[in-house]
């Protein structure tokens, strides 16, 4: 729908990278410090990556000596014409691989030979948690692999997943950035976490780390993961809590005097950018939030009820409304289905909404095009959703109960396909109610 489509091109990486290389003071003064006999050298990993290394490849050009930018399966063809001074390594997302391991290991040997009078270009965004992996020593990538799919599975947020993640890991955590010394580093930074912090955007390679091993050990805690995760990582993240290992570098390090780091595109712009556009097609418009989170089905459940209330009520807007939110919702997974955060919500929400006609639409997407484990970017459901499969002899509440939200939404025709998208910003969510008329 267009509203979601204006979204998406606010969140164009391509056209963030160049903005930021051609307008941002930072950038600017950076390039330009860089004597003659520098090199520019880019690496990365994300989503994001394909548009965002053709976005630096085109203001650049000649001026980069090499590159190498690690992304998701199905995501180097996205962004537009082949690449000259960049490569692409593609690897597996949400769990990393031995390609991620790999390609990592090449990054790394790629920054290592950059000198004082160089500088690093690092492009980064959502999913290069999983993509730039190189475990710490002691640790297999089987291990890493288990403690991300138990945290995942368990409904943990993002922030506490890359928490432990970074320290598993040689180059998340500000780790990337200690390993570019003595060259400058310049990251570029697409965000997929609420509110932005940059430490925590694909576990923060070039951003000084706040948490620690004994937060890492609280978070397993916290989900009853002790006693499940490979014993290695819970001996490792003991020692490193004990002192007999290195933190990850914090905000008083002084490698960091090197590293600029830029926020180039975010949530927050993308849902903007609906608002204006769900305004143009006339709907009284509100933003709710740009940092929702919790439980994708209590969060559907809750939206479906703000609908009756805009319905029953004419609150807290006039019709034709809309409602959007922005943000990232998480699943505690107990079943064996198909899908995802965005699915899940949507179908939770089309329970809610029954009996409400076509009239109250429910709209969840994965910025990026990919909704957990299903193939789509979430749903767009409305009144009529649950009627429309009890047609076709289908139960809604056993599909949601077995984390099947996705195979529910295909059947009735209400699943989102994009494919791959080449950004990655979050989601955004929005409830339209369309007037009587």
């Amino acid at each position: 729908m267009q509203v979601l489509r204006a979204a998406l091109v606010a969140a164009d990486p391509y056209r963030a990278v160049v903005a930021a290389l051609t307008d941002d003071a930072r950038a600017a003064q950076i390039l330009a410090s860089i004597p003659a006999v520098g090199k520019v050298y880019v690496v990365g990993a994300g989503k994001a990556g394909a548009a965002m290394s053709r976005a630096v490849e085109a203001v650049l050009g000649e001026r980069i000596a090499s590159g190498l930018v690690i992304v998701k399966d199905g995501y180097a063809e996205t962004g537009g014409a082949p690449l000259a001074r960049i490569t692409l390594r593609e690897a597996s997302h949400p769990l990393p691989d031995g390609r991620s391991v790999g390609a990592t290991a090449e990054l790394l040997y790629l920054v290592d030979s950059a000198g004082a009078h160089d500088l690093v270009i690092c492009l980064i965004s959502g999913g290069g948690s999983a993509l730039l992996t190189q475990p710490a020593a002691g640790i297999a990538l089987e291990d890493v692999q288990s403690v991300t799919g138990l945290l995942l599975k368990a409904g943990a947020t993002i922030n506490e997943l890359n928490a432990v993640r970074k320290h598993l890991s040689q180059v998340s955590g500000g780790q990337l950035a200690r390993a570019a010394r003595p060259a400058r580093v310049l990251s570029l930074i697409l965000s997929d976490v609420t509110g932005s912090p940059l430490d925590v955007i694909a576990s923060g390679p070039t951003v000084p780390d706040p948490t620690t091993y004994a937060d890492a050990l609280a978070i397993l805690a916290r989900y009853n993961l002790l006693t499940r995760v490979p014993a290695n990582v819970r001996t490792h993240l003991e020692a490193g809590m004990a002192g007999r290992l290195s933190e990850t570098p914090k905000p008083t390090d002084p490698l960091f005097d090197a590293v600029t780091n830029i926020l180039v595109a975010d949530n927050v712009q993308a849902v903007e950018a609906a608002a204006v556009k769900s305004r143009a097609l006339g709907f009284n418009t509100v933003i709710v939030s740009t940092s929702l989170e919790g439980e994708a089905r209590k969060v559907g459940a809750t939206i479906a009820n703000m609908a009756r209330e805009v319905v029953e009520q004419g609150k807290p807007l006039p019709l034709p409304g809309c409602l959007l939110f922005g943000g990232e919702t998480t699943v505690t997974v107990r079943g064996d289905g198909v899908g995802g955060r965005n699915t899940e919500m949507a179908l939770s929400a089309a329970l809610h909404l029954r009996g409400l006609g076509p009239r109250v639409l429910v709209a969840s997407l994965a910025t990026d095009g990919g909704d957990g484990s299903s193939p789509s970017a979430g749903g767009l459901v409305d009144g009529t959703t649950i009627e429309r499969g009890d047609r076709l002899g289908l139960d809604a509440r056993a599909f949601l109960d077995n984390n099947d939200s996705y195979t529910y939404l295909d059947r009735v025709g209400d699943a989102i396909m994009t494919g791959p998208t080449g950004t990655n910003v979050n989601d955004i969510m929005g409830l339209f109610i369309l007037d009587n008329s």
